[in-house]
């Protein structure tokens, strides 16, 4: 059901949304993300080879599906550090709806990659380390949390993420397609995250059991999994990759099929928008903080130029004004 349950399910496809839902029968809480013209932005404005665009999408949609649990303003970050083709992506979510992103390849490489057939995104992410930085501003303190990347992609980590730091039986599904059109060919991305996050006593002692708690030296793998989140985690493991990035596909529709027999409860629609926070302001200060033989050695053809690394945007100053 909808979140009014006199209201039929939704069969009108939205792009740039986030849908937070519930199955409250099976103490589930979860978020499903379509993101269409706002990545499609990032990426078409870098020009980014397919493959790299693939896995750019891909954590643009995982950031999206994390942020978006924020319950007030403030900023999310994903970046990678690896020792793959892409050694380096940055996606920042301002919740509660801004997104900007990019990374960084060698070119090279990629083409060897590419020639041998091994340009998988998890291929081409290689292995290293995973950042997710929670930034509340104000004078809260930031959270930093860190997860492996061992040559198995964003979903493995999310879920190793989950595992050790929260603890929390997570589902993680991401999925990047292109839509072909009139006007060319469209990036496409989505994601869903489904959580067990029982009310009931009962339920919240069996999921706080972890492995390392079993009484009496048990094996963990003869500690009872609770029924709901068994269940739970098959219905959402029936999600499609196409389903998550269809544009005819309602988010309402595609979780009405996933949980409808157990009943859904989805609200209000998040709207997700591309925008970049650089401004000429800021990167004036950022150049006041410089020596002046630092900007010396920035200038070219007499000017400083300085290009946004999210946006792509250059702007150019007059040395003279630091002066």
């Amino acid at each position: 059901m909808s979140e009014a349950e006199s209201r039929p399910v939704s069969d009108a496809a939205v792009d740039d949304v986030v849908l937070p839902f519930a199955v409250e029968p099976l103490d589930l809480r979860g978020r499903l993300v379509r993101l269409g013209p706002s990545i499609d932005t990032i990426v078409a404005r870098h020009g980014y080879p397919a493959p790299v665009a693939r896995l750019l999408c891909e954590a643009a949609s995982l950031c999206v599906l994390l942020g978006s649990a924020m319950k007030q303003e403030g900023r999310f970050q994903l970046q990678t550090r690896t020792d793959g083709v892409v050694d380096m992506v940055v996606v920042d979510f301002d919740a509660p709806d801004r997104l900007r992103a990019f990374a960084r390849h060698d070119a090279e490489r990629l083409a060897r990659a590419q020639a041998d057939g091994r340009a998988s995104s998890a291929e081409l992410l290689g292995r290293g380390h995973l950042g997710f930085t929670v930034d509340p501003g104000g004078a809260m303190n930031r959270y930093q949390g860190v997860v492996a990347l061992t040559g198995e992609g964003f979903e493995r980590a999310a879920h190793d993420y989950f595992e050790r730091s929260e603890q929390i039986p997570t589902v993680v599904r991401i999925a990047v397609g292109e839509v072909v059109t009139g006007a060319g060919a469209h990036w496409r991305a989505g994601g869903l995250i489904v959580q067990f996050l029982p009310e009931s006593e009962d339920r919240r002692r069996q999921a706080d059991l972890h492995p390392g708690d079993a009484p009496g030296g048990a094996d963990a793998h003869r500690l009872e999994e609770d029924e709901a989140w068994t269940e739970g985690r098959a219905l959402a493991g029936t999600v499609e990759d196409h389903e998550l990035v269809d544009p005819s596909l309602s988010g309402e529709r595609l979780l009405y099929r996933l949980f409808h027999e157990r009943g859904v409860r989805v609200f209000a629609a998040q709207p997700v928008r591309e925008q970049c926070r650089c401004s000429t302001d800021s990167i004036r200060t950022m150049l006041k903080r410089f020596t002046h033989q630092e900007r010396t050695d920035m200038i070219d053809d007499g000017k400083i130029g300085v290009t946004c690394e999210f946006c792509s945007t250059k702007r150019e100053f007059d040395p003279a004004e630091f002066e």
